[in-house]
């Protein structure tokens, strides 16, 4: 297996799809092979050298020395490898994401990390709406892995999430964890409006501002130590807001009682 770095020549006129151009597609091809792996740019489909150039790395990673802000479904249905972009990223970022690692070194637009169910994204700085969430039409959200965000998140992060990691160092929009039905979502900082709304099960941690809890959502009775030890720890290991968390009591809330009622908002005191 080999890697490659591909440099950019040139900003493309339309937004490009990199669907399958992920480290295990490319890692049996040459640098000819690499170049003639059609994307689409706007509705026809065009050589990937149209706009990279190939060079072969002495290790297996995939990096895009680049910035790919007008490039769409970068490590879409990654399923190994690491891949590297040394700069922003468009939509979908990660979606169906299997496994691997990809690292954004800027920042990220919609639905990033739409459906993952494993591999681990980690985003510099900002995403967009949206992220960890569902694809139109569909009923579920993020299945598996681990989102990090070392910025800040749009609307509807964790919509109709069903399993996995989510951790944000900055501030998250509207709607955080709506119809969320299991996972743990930790935000390090200020949380927007009607959060939690449908949510049916499923872990919601505050590092930073206290949120409002919602008024379909009730003191819990019973006390978690334990459980908040192991969670407290493993999130501890991000750092940033996180990495006091032990150390931390908590008050808890229980809800969406609209729904199943059986979610928890957590807020480190």
């Amino acid at each position: 297996m080999s890697g490659w770095t591909l440099r950019a020549k040139q900003s493309p006129a339309l937004r490009v799809d990199l669907r399958g151009i992920t480290p295990n597609a490319l890692a049996a091809l040459d640098a000819a092979a690499v170049e003639r792996l059609p994307v689409g740019h706007g509705n026809a489909l065009v050589p990937l050298g149209e706009f990279f150039q190939v060079e072969p790395r002495t290790d297996d990673h995939l990096v895009f020395a680049a910035d790919l802000a007008r490039f769409d479904r970068v490590g879409w249905q990654m399923d190994g490898g690491r891949l590297e972009v040394e700069g922003s990223v468009g939509d979908h970022a990660g979606t169906a994401m299997r496994a691997g690692t990809l690292v954004v070194h800027g920042h990220a637009r919609d639905m990033a990390g739409c459906e993952m169910a494993g591999g681990r994204l980690e985003v510099d700085g900002d995403i967009g709406d949206f992220g960890a969430s569902t694809l139109p039409g569909s009923m579920d959200g993020m299945r598996g892995g681990t989102l990090v965000v070392r910025g800040r998140a749009g609307a509807r992060l964790g919509d109709r999430m069903r399993r996995g990691s989510v951790v944000v160092f900055g501030d998250v929009g509207d709607f955080v964890a709506s119809r969320m039905v299991a996972g743990t979502l930790a935000i390090g900082g200020a949380c927007g409006a009607h959060g939690g709304c449908g949510m049916r099960r499923g872990s919601v941690v505050f590092a930073g501002a206290r949120p409002a809890a919602a008024p379909t959502f009730v003191p819990a009775v019973a006390d978690a130590p334990v459980f908040w030890q192991l969670l407290a720890r493993d999130l501890a290991l991000h750092g940033g807001p996180f990495a006091g968390l032990p150390s931390r009591a908590i008050t808890r809330h229980l809800g969406d009682l609209a729904s199943d009622g059986k979610g928890e908002w957590i807020v480190a005191t």
